[in-house]
């Protein structure tokens, strides 16, 4: 054998190994299939199927900053806050951020849609109030901090049946107020609650509710096997709404109603009026072992009745006007009212004033807020972003 065929044979082994190297590198594993999220409109718009299931799924909130100024009994001042140096008093700002995140499923069932909504709150901040006894429990909430983390719903419904945490029917089926932040100037009732609720859908805008109610708190809470029991019927229509609620509180045997009128004047202008009226016998009683001081869960304004109206105008897509004035059979007066200028979609600002004169008639243990004076002034700044 010469050296040339060596050479040839080196070589053509050099290639076979060469190309059988090239034809592994070619060879690519198939690949996995993939599995992409799937859009859910059913319950509109948001929702997403959770990938194998048949259940939709939302996942949204907010991110919220709030700035306010001026007298405690207004909800939005923080005042005789200690000095570092000399210990005098001053009046500082209310400050607060909040994350809010909110989820909701949806799936469609033989016995009608399973749904569920939860939303927990994150907060820091410090919390309105006079702070001129600083040997009371909260003397330092003038403070910033982290505050407690609240659940403040989680519940399921199927059907017409929901069953969880959510916030009084006494407040979400006659709804909460006016478009204001400070709305319980004058309080409209308890608001926390786990619940058991049936609601029905009689058709041609009429509706009702019965819920049974834990209540809140160490007067809302019940103390016994008995619960808190509201009921409440609607009509709907496309001028607006009238609804109507009562609730028994079991812990003081006292009953309290709300009837409301919404109206939509125009496209830009909505009104309404609400009016409530509880008996307060056994709350007003300073002989109870837990005094409710004339306060109940439900009947959480001053005296016997109260009414509460307001509004919204809408000057364009992106500017509305909103007030409230409320008053009481103590003589409370609240008064609140805001610009809400959405910057961008998803953003918006809204800056308010409020106002609250106490009562002549509102016992000193009983004034709403934490008062200290007659008249109460204060204004609030609110930025939001909302996903």
């Amino acid at each position: 054998m010469n050296i040339k065929s060596l050479l040839l044979g080196s070589a053509a082994a050099l290639i076979a190994v060469s190309g059988a190297r090239a034809a592994d590198a070619v060879v690519v594993a198939e690949p996995e299939p993939a599995e992409y999220v799937k859009i859910c409109d059913v319950y509109g718009a948001g929702y997403f199927y959770i990938p194998g299931t048949e259940t939709c799924l939302r996942i949204g909130g907010y991110v919220r900053y709030d700035i306010g100024v001026g007298d405690a009994g207004s909800f939005d001042g923080v005042n005789h806050v200690p000095d570092h140096q000399d210990g005098s008093t001053h009046s500082t700002y209310y400050k607060n951020t909040r994350f809010t995140l909110k989820t909701w499923t949806g799936q469609e069932t033989e016995l009608g849609t399973l749904k569920t909504y939860t939303e927990t709150r994150f907060n820091y901040g410090n919390s309105s109030g006079d702070y001129i006894n600083q040997g009371a429990s909260n003397a330092d909430d003038w403070q910033g901090r982290n505050k407690s983390l609240s659940l403040r719903f989680a519940w399921i419904q199927l059907g017409g049946l929901r069953v969880g945490k959510d916030d009084t029917a006494f407040d979400t089926f006659i709804g909460y107020a006016g478009n204001v932040i400070q709305d319980t100037i004058v309080p409209y009732g308890g608001q926390e609650s786990n619940v058991v609720q049936y609601y029905f859908d009689a058709g041609n805008g009429f509706s009702g509710l019965v819920s049974l109610e834990e209540g809140a708190g160490k007067t809302g809470t019940i103390d016994s096997y008995v619960p808190h029991v509201v009921g409440g019927l609607k009509y709907k229509a496309d001028w607006g709404a009238i609804t109507g609620v009562v609730a028994y509180d079991s812990n003081y045997e006292e009953v309290a109603g709300k009837v409301r009128l919404d109206v939509n004047v125009t496209k830009e202008l909505s009104l309404f009026v609400m009016g409530g009226y509880g008996t307060d016998d056994n709350l007003t009683d300073p002989t109870n072992f837990i005094n409710a001081k004339g306060r109940g869960f439900y009947k959480q304004w001053g005296g016997n009745w109260a009414v509460w109206g307001g509004g919204t105008y809408k000057f364009n897509a992106k500017t509305s006007f909103n007030a409230q004035v409320s008053y009481d059979d103590w003589k409370n007066l609240g008064i609140a009212a805001n610009i809400a200028y959405t910057v961008v979609p998803g953003f918006t600002v809204t800056a308010e004033v409020d106002y609250q004169n106490v009562g002549n008639e509102t016992p000193a243990n009983s004034v709403w807020a934490g008062a200290t004076k007659k008249s109460n002034v204060g204004g609030i700044l609110r930025f939001q972003r909302s996903f």
